[in-house]
Parts: structure tokens; sequence; C-alpha cells
């Protein structure tokens, strides 16, 4: 019995079968997804935090907080948007951590699936809800007064770029979740290098008005120059370079993160 189920597992896993792959990563993603729609409370939850910091920010700090655009809602926005986008990542780290803790992954080791269809599933899954609240926070942005000036191509594109972000960053929670292997533990893990490098950037402020030793960190900072990117986007303005930058930092991130997600899924399978 062992030998029967070992030997499709193993063709399914050593195959390069893309139409296979891409099949098993489909129906993994929609069962990540109807997980969501079991528990709505979560996406109630990932909304409802992006809402409190734009209407935060806006209305209780805006008003002394010095940047470079008219409105502090105009260079908040982009920020609230890449904020959201690196912390719901959180949710595929502790995804495959409670996987792993209550032995699904265990379960699913032994199906003739692709093992690269278990992460990718869990990644395609997290961005359709990142890419929902995306949505919503633009909305709540355009009722407190943000307006686009860089047309709709450009804005497709901003968004566009927000969630390949959003991609990146779910392979780095990925491994975190593999590597640690408990919700707990993987929730402590992401804060520890998440919140420094999301404030220490200039989602809410601007770099220029940080001491000299934080402001040239700021500005290489990922988060920094895909906010950066996005606002040149948005409100119009020279946005080539930065969106470039932005890009070879989401490329790097995804390549290297990926292979270290998926050689940790390997060990642990």
């Amino acid at each position: 019995m062992t030998a029967a189920v070992s030997a499709p597992v193993a063709e399914a896993r050593s195959t390069g079968d893309r139409p296979r792959v891409l099949s098993h990563s489909l129906t993994m993603t929609r069962r990540n997804l109807r997980q969501l729609a079991r528990s709505p409370e979560l996406l109630v939850f990932l909304v409802i935090q992006p809402i409190m910091f734009v209407l935060l920010f806006v209305y209780v700090f805006g008003g002394s907080i010095d940047v470079p655009t008219a409105q502090y809602v105009d260079f908040l926005l982009p920020g609230i948007v890449v904020q959201t986008v690196a912390f719901a990542t959180f949710s595929t780290g502790l995804g495959l951590a409670e996987d792993l803790t209550e032995g699904i992954i265990d379960r699913f080791r032994a199906l003739p699936i692709a093992r690269s269809a278990v992460l990718t599933g869990r990644i395609l899954g997290d961005t359709v809800r990142i890419a929902l609240s995306v949505v919503v926070i633009t909305l709540v942005g355009v009722l407190v007064g943000f307006r686009f000036g860089g047309g709709i191509l450009a804005a497709v594109g901003a968004f566009a770029l927000a969630i390949a972000f959003g991609v990146a960053f779910s392979w780095v929670a990925a491994f975190i979740g593999l590597l640690v292997r408990t919700p707990e533990a993987t929730n402590s893990a992401g804060f520890l290098w998440l919140f420094p490098l999301t404030f220490a950037s200039s989602a809410f402020v601007d770099p220029a008005n940080m001491p000299g030793w934080l402001r040239g960190f700021a500005e290489v900072n990922p988060i920094s120059l895909t906010a950066d990117a996005m606002r040149a986007l948005l409100l119009g303005g020279p946005a080539a370079g930065l969106v470039w930058q932005s890009l070879a930092w989401i490329a790097g991130i995804a390549a290297v993160f990926s292979a270290l997600a998926v050689r940790q899924y390997r060990r642990i399978s």
C-alpha cells in the first residue's frame, strides 16, 4: 500500500509537467479561498486595520506631518497600501504554520501532487485577498480626499506594482512560517522584521525629516521605493526610475525567498 502511494507521489513530484503543476496549484488556491469564505471575520479584520490607519493618520497626525504634497492624504495613501500589503502577508506564514501544526502538510505529502503546488496555491489565494484589501483602502482614500493625478493606466500600474510587492513578501512570510512552524512564533517573527522596516520608510513620513543615519536606510528600503513609485504613478510625475528600482527589489526578494521556502518545505516533507 505504501509503495502504491509513494510511486505516484514521487512521479508527480519529479515530473516537469507544467499543466499538472498548474492544475494542482489552482486546486490548492481554491482550497485556501474556501477557507477564507468560511472565516469572513479574517477578511473583516484585514480591511478594518488599514481603514483605521488611514483615518488616524489623516485626521490625527496629518496636520503635523510635513510632506512634499499639497494634501497629506495624497502622500499617505500609497504608503498605506504598501504597508497593508506587507502586513497582509502575515496570513501566508500563519496559514502554513497552522497546516503544519494540524498535520495538513503531512496529508498533502501523501498525495500525488507537486510540492510547489502547496506553496504556490497559498500565495495565489492570499494574493486575491490582498487585491481586495487594496481596492477597499483606495475607496476609503478617495472618500477622505485622495485624487488620482496620473491617469487610469498609471493607476493600474501602481496597484499592479503593490500586488507584485505583496507576492514577493508572501514568499518571505512562507519561509518564516515553514521555518518556525508554529502560528505564535510565526506572528512574533513577522513583527520583528516587518514592523521596523515599514515605519523606517517613506510610507508615512518624508525621509528628509529623519536623522541622517536613518534617512539613508529609508531611501533604499524596498517599502520606500515601492511607496514612492506608487506616488509617482498615482499623482503624476517621473516614475520610471522608481518603478525599476522597486521591481528589482521585488524580483530579488521573490527569487531568493521562493527558493528558500521551497527548500524548507522539502526538508520538512
